[in-house]
């Protein structure tokens, strides 16, 4: 009866191992969809692959590198990092710091900007009716939002 246990406990590990390799190997034929959900022919035979490597004693790494060797590496959907790819991998982080670098550099040149319209009118050099329309922009307070008392009163009397 304990035989028997272990041989259960051991095929409920291979059939784990082998669900979690299929579920990260994307199906040659289908492109889109992982063996562990594909009905096609090859889907079916390399689930079978999988499960005899791992019974054959295999760690998922060797697998894994089989199945790179064997099917190249866009059978996986987890891409190593190296030189080919690095851009790839890194493009969102560049792009990012781009956008972060553009929108400081434009806040910075904003201030400076400021600064000298104010230093412009320090020593009397006349503004452009563009700088004079900043400088309104900044030194003008936001009109009041939301609802104050007296426009509750006028609403409520009718007005």
């Amino acid at each position: 009866m304990e035989i028997k246990d272990d041989e259960v406990k051991k095929a409920q590990v291979v059939e784990a191992r082998a669900r979690n390799i299929s579920h990260n190997v994307r199906c040659t034929e289908c492109g889109s969809q992982s063996i562990e959900d594909s009905q096609a022919d090859i889907a079916i035979l390399l689930r079978k692959l999988i499960r005899d490597e791992i019974r054959a004693g295999k760690s998922d790494k060797e697998i894994y590198k089989k199945l790179e060797e064997d099917y190249g590496e866009t059978v996986l959907y987890a891409p190593k990092f190296d030189l080919q790819t690095a851009a790839l991998w890194l493009s969102p982080l560049l792009v990012a710091g781009a956008a972060g670098g553009m929108w400081a550099y434009n806040k910075h040149r904003q201030k400076t900007n400021v600064h000298i319209m104010a230093l412009n009118l320090v020593r009397g050099v006349p503004l452009t009716p563009k700088e004079k329309e900043t400088m309104l922009d900044l030194l003008t307070p936001p009109p009041p939002q939301g609802v104050t008392p007296s426009s509750l009163w006028s609403r409520w009397r009718g007005w």
